[in-house]
This record gives structure tokens, C-alpha cells and sequence, in this order.
């Protein structure tokens, strides 16, 4: 049919669209559609006035929007006419609601049935779930599609336990009104404050037959794969293909955790102690066999406490000002970050050993003496020599620390990725004993940061880190009673498989029950709290990887994005090739046409990349995510600056 031509009142010519067809969901899939006959200058608004109309249903149609099926978009902007977005007489439009069910998988295996944004942003529709859950700092999380699980014949039957939430009202607050601390829409029966439980308390240890099902990644390529089902912040639902009632998984995406405390973050210190310990049940970070008996310990002592403690910390009505937490935090802050100025002249002088790694070289450990004083490490071939010029001086202000400690074999060592005008170069340094070990990694940590070892702060992380190998330290004889007492632990449920196969049950009990001793005093904050700080201390925390090929390269390689840092990875042989600081990158562009990454220093170009496992936006959202994170602060920290995070990781879709 061709479209005509009509007078308005304004004396312009508008164009007739004769057959538009709409879909109204609500009325059913068999209701034939509906058609409006309209004219190119009516605005949105109008025409769902119209359809509303037609339809002569009277209900609530404010969360109702128009889609555009073929273009995969929403009509949101009411005030624009059919001309400006574009749509002609073959369009066909569907009047659905924005807010539909969504079955939302949470990092410690629970299923909710929940309203979700589908027209909104992702990063949005984040932030309302996590408005409705009470987990602070949503820019943290993201949504992901869940990996596809084989079901055998006989698990058809079994149906998954959803919790339904959908009766929620929707809300636009920035904070939940809570009640008993919890927010008020779970207090409305007992059933809403059992799945608030749920929610806010650590899970049992999981069955060995239930670890053995689930996904494990069997190499970097597979963890890479897996970075790439993250779903576009920048995105609504629809647009990425997620129907109504399909399941995605909510997940800590950024691993730069911000303002923790206990007393605000129940539900996400829980969901955050689940998805760490699956990652260590599932072997998706690695760690030695000493530090998987003490996380093996922790759940062991944390599943037992929280029998006794239903809460990770109750909170009361008369603290449920924030205001009031926020500047105790400010003062404890403060009172950690003073230093005695009076002290100038503290140093550390050892006898150490140095041990620099080189792509495809062998190079043994050769030794120096060492002095460390201010922020900076220098070393002399010996002690006699320490009074002139030094081999060579280190600053250690930006560095990277990460332990290497193996306490029963006397095994303490301190990795340093030191920044370097081409990346980072990676130091090892040899301690002889413990307490040379935590004098020394103290030292680096506030060196690292630009305090000296005049701070303060200095014997309490000392202490911090002596308590740490504490904990790894074995009590011979000590688990007898133990053992005898605490027959039904089942130790394969608190360790990754590769142990299960490796020791039987009876051979892991008493290795586990004498880390336990050393946490046992601990109460549940405190142990998930300790869980917490001895993964992040992992050497490969916060990696996530993408297979890549770089510019003038004919073989794959893996990128790892951490929290402050991209590092190209020889997939052969698992080497760290070259590392790059984001605050060393002065830009990072995306060529959308040939989805190729360009990172650069100044005028200089650092590294050139397309992706292999994943779309180049993930990349590029991971790098601009990391950057918003760091801009966080405390004076900030209760807004949140959706510009700026869209304006770094939207990229050429930006809002």
C-alpha cells in the first residue's frame, strides 16, 4: 500500500504510515496484532496513547514500552516523532513491559526469580538488583551467561529450587529503607526474611559428587573462555538476546573490592565468600597445597560457627546510620595512616638473595647484601661494601607484592613486578626465615604504597603477616583429639578434586584438622574476613584472561587484565612476557571496524591486539572498568558516577 499525504495544523506535509502493526504481549500470543494508521510527526507518546486506546483495557500501562523487533531497540524517548527514529510502514512493534522475570543464578549456587530491568542499561539493571538484594557497591558486579551444564537422563527430573521475588516493588532509591537490618521488602513474612537469610549466610560445604559436576576449567584458554560470556554494561537485556524468564548469573566482575564492612555488607560479604571459595574449589585461581589445607580449615571452621551464628554480624536499629559508620571509618582510617615523623633514620639490612627470572633463561639465585630504607631496596656484594655506591637502587613505590611462602618447607619468598618505562620487571627476593620474611614483605607493602618504614603501621603488618604463617604452620600431635572429636568431617567437600584424587579422606583429616587449630578461635566475621585477605594475597588474584593475537604475531597468546595492570602471557610455556600499568597508559583506543585494541604511552604505541576468545568490548570494558574503579574515594563513595563509568567502558556506544 503506498503511503499519502495529509495537511497538519501547522500547514506542513506529514506522511501517512497506513500499517504499522503492534503487538500487545499482555493480550495473548494468539490475539492478532494491532494496527494503528499514523502519521510521521506523531511523537511516541501519542501513539502508545493511541494503542492504549485501542486496546480498551484499562490497567496500570506505565512500565509498558514500545520495541522495535527488526532494529532491536527501545522506543524510550516519548517526545520523539516516528520520523526521527526512523520508522516506516513495515515496522513491526511490540508493547511490552520494561520490567520482566529474570532467573538470576548468585555465586553461592541459590536461584532467584526477580524483576529486571530489560530496557536499561545493564550496569543499571545491576544496580537495581543489587538495590533490592542490599549489596553495596553494585559497579563491582556484572551479569553473565551461565555455562551450559550436560544433564544426564536422569537429573531431567530434579527441578531446581527458584525463590520467587517478583512481588518486590520496584524502588529508585539509592539505599533500601531497613528494617532489623534488613531491608524492609524482606521483612513482610517469613518466608521474605528466610530467603534474606539465605542470602546473607555462608552456604555448607558443598557434596564432593556436587564439586565433581560443576565446570572446572582445565586451562587458561578455558578460564578465558569463560570472560567471555560477560554481558555489555552498556546494553539493555533485549538487545543482547536474554528473553523473559532466562538465566544469567550475577557475579563480582571488578576484583577491587571498596569499603568493606561487616556491619553494612552482610549479604555482599557473603555472596563475595562464596564466588572466592568456588574459585578455589574449582581451581580457578591457583594456590599450594598448604594454603588448600588453610582454606580447606577456614570452611571447615566457618560452615561449624555459622551453626551458632546465624548472621555474619547482626546489626541494630540505632546503627543503621551510615553517616555515623562512615566517620568512624574516617577516623580508624586516619589513625592508620599517620606516621611518627620523629622516626627517620629505620632500615632494614640483610644478607638476601636476588633472583631476577628471564624469559627462556636459567638463572640461579646469587647473594647480595641488602638494605632497605625509605621506600627503596639497594643491594652491595656485601656488607663491607654497603657504605659506598650500591649495585643498583629499587624503588618500590608503585610495585607489586605478592607472597611465595611455603612454611613447611622453609620456603619465603617475595615477588616484586617493579614498574619500568617498557612494563614491569619481575624481582624475586629469598628470605632465610620467618621473621626476616615478615619484616621484609611489611616493609615492601608500605614501600609499595610510598610509606616508609617509619610508619606506624609498620609492626602491625608485621604482626598481621606472622599471624598469616601462623596459620599455615602444622601442630604435630595436636590433632589426635581433634580427630577423634570431629569423625564426620568430609574433608573432599572442603578442597578441589585434584586432591581428592591425589589423598584419601583419611590421609587429608588430619592435615586439615591441624590448620584448623590455628583458626579456631576465630569468630565468622573474622574467619571470612581471613578467608578474604589469604585469596586475595594469591599470586593471580584478579587476573581475568582473554585469548589474544598481538600485531606482527602468529600464534595466540593469553592477556591477563588485573585490577592495575595488562600482562601478556606466552600461552606455551605460561611466561609473563611484558606487563603494562594502566597508570603508564596514557590512552587505550578500539578500532570497532577490524575490533583490533591499541593501547599507548604518550605518542608511543605499547601494544596492539585483536581478541580471539572474546568480543573486543569486554576488553575494553575491563580496562576502562578498572580505571573507574581506582577513581573511587571515600568523600564519593556513597554516589555513583554513572557517566563516568559509561563514558570509559561504553566506548563508541557510550551514553
Amino acid at each position: 500500500m503506498a503511503e499519502t499525504g495529509s495537511i497538519c495544523q501547522t500547514g506542513c506535509v506529514a506522511r501517512i504510515n497506513p500499517l504499522i502493526l503492534f503487538t500487545v504481549v499482555d493480550l495473548g500470543p494468539d490475539a492478532p496484532p494491532v494496527t494503528l494508521s499514523v502519521t510521521s510527526d506523531l511523537h511516541v507518546g501519542g501513539v502508545i496513547l493511541k494503542l492504549v486506546e485501542k486496546t480498551q483495557i484499562k490497567r496500570d500501562w506505565s512500565d509498558h514500552a514500545l520495541w522495535w523487533e527488526q532494529k532491536q531497540k527501545w522506543l524510550l524517548r516519548t517526545a520523539w516523532t516516528l520520523e526521527k527514529y526512523e520508522i516506516h510502514a513495515d515496522a513491526r512493534l511490540l508493547f511490552i513491559p520494561q520490567h520482566k522475570p529474570l532467573r538470576l543464578g548468585l555465586p553461592n549456587g541459590i536461584t532467584l526469580r526477580l524483576l529486571a530491568s530489560f530496557s536499561s542499561p545493564v550496569f543499571q539493571t545491576v544496580m537495581g538488583i543489587c538495590r533490592m538484594l542490599n549489596i553495596r557497591h553494585p559497579e563491582e558486579l556484572s551479569l553473565l551467561r551461565p555455562v551450559e551444564e550436560k544433564k544426564k537422563k536422569k537429573d531431567k527430573d530434579s527441578a531446581e529450587e527458584i525463590y520467587d521475588l517478583t512481588e518486590v516493588p520496584l524502588s529508585s532509591a539509592s539505599r533500601p529503607c531497613l528494617y532489623n537490618g534488613m531491608p524492609a521488602h524482606f521483612a513482610d513474612s517469613p518466608q521474605m526474611e528466610a530467603i534474606y537469610k539465605m542470602l546473607s549466610i555462608t552456604q555448607p560445604p558443598p557434596a564432593p559428587e556436587v564439586i565433581a559436576k560443576q565446570y572446572r576449567p582445565a586451562s587458561v584458554v578455558d578460564k578465558a573462555h569463560i570472560n567471555g560470556r560477560w554481558l555489555d554494561s552498556s546494553r539493555c537485556l533485549m538487545q543482547q538476546g536474554i528473553q523473559e524468564n532466562d538465566r544469567v548469573w550475577l557475579r563480582f566482575k571488578y576484583f577491587a573490592f571498596y569499603d568493606i564492612e561487616p556491619k553494612y555488607d552482610v549479604v555482599r560479604l557473603a555472596q563475595l565468600y562464596e564466588q572466592a571459595r568456588w574459585a578455589i574449589l574449582l581451581e580457578d585461581i591457583d594456590c599450594t597445597e598448604e594454603e588448600m589445607m588453610l582454606f580447606g580449615a577456614l570452611q571447615y571452621h566457618i560452615s561449624k560457627v555459622s551453626q551458632s551464628e546465624p548472621q555474619l554480624m547482626s546489626t541494630s536499629a540505632a546503627m543503621d546510620d551510615l553517616d555515623s559508620a562512615l566517620q568512624s571509618l574516617e577516623v580508624k582510617l586516619e589513625g592508620e595512616s599517620s606516621s611518627a615523623s620523629e622516626i627517620t633514620n629505620q632500615q632494614l639490612s640483610n644478607v638476601t638473595v636476588c633472583f631476577r627470572p628471564k624469559r627462556l633463561t636459567l638463572k640461579g639465585y646469587k647473594q647480595y647484601w641488602f638494605k632497605f630504607q625509605d621506600t627503596s631496596i639497594s643491594y652491595f656484594k656485601s656488607k663491607e661494601e654497603s657504605i659506598g655506591e650500591p649495585i643498583q637502587q629499587i624503588n618500590l613505590k608503585g610495585c607489586e607484592v605478592a607472597p611465595d611462602v611455603n612454611v613447611t618447607a622453609s620456603k619465603f619468598l617475595i615477588r616484586l613486578l617493579i614498574p619500568a618505562p617498557e612494563g614491569m620487571n619481575e624481582v624475586y627476593l629469598r628470605c632465610e626465615n620467618e621473621q626476616q620474611y615478615a619484616q621484609w614483605m611489611a616493609g615492601c607493602r608500605l614501600a609499595s604504597k610510598g610509606k616508609s618504614l617509619a610508619d606506624n603501621s609498620f609492626q602491625s603488618e608485621i604482626q598481621s603477616i606472622r599471624s598469616f604463617l601462623a596459620m599455615q604452620k602444622t601442630n604435630a600431635g595436636s590433632h589426635g583429639n581433634a580427630h577423634a572429636a570431629d569423625e564426620s568431617i568430609n574433608t573432599h567437600s572442603l578442597v578441589s578434586p585434584r586432591y581428592h584424587k591425589k589423598y584419601k579422606a583419611k590421609q587429608l583429616t588430619p592435615r586439615i584438622l591441624d590448620a584448623y587449630q590455628n583458626v579456631a578461635q576465630l569468630s565468622l566475621t573474622d574467619a571470612v574476613m581471613r578467608f578474604l585477605q589469604i585469596w586475595q594475597a594469591l599470586p593471580d588474584f584478579g587476573l581475568s584472561y582473554v585469548v589474544v593475537r598481538f600485531k606482527g604475531s602468529r600464534k595466540d597468546e593469553v592477556l591477563g587484565i588485573a585490577p592495575n595492570r595488562l600482562i601478556r602471557i606466552d600461552l606455551g610455556v605460561g611466561d609473563v612476557v611484558k606487563t603494562w600499568r594502566y597508570n603508564n597508559m596514557k590512552q587505550w583506543n578500539v578500532n570497532w571496524d577490524i575490533r583490533q585494541v591499541n593501547t599507548r604511552r604518550k605518542q608511543r604505541s605499547l601494544s596492539e591486539f585483536v581478541c580471539v576468545t572474546a568480543d573486543c568490548k569486554i576488553v575494553h570494558e575491563f580496562i576502562g572498568g578498572y580505571i573507574f574503579m581506582s577513581t573511587r574515594s571515600r568523600e564519593k563513595s556513597d554516589t555513583l558516577n554513572e557517566e563516568l563509568f559509561h563514558k570509559l567502558t561504553g566506548g563508541h556506544e557510550a551514553l
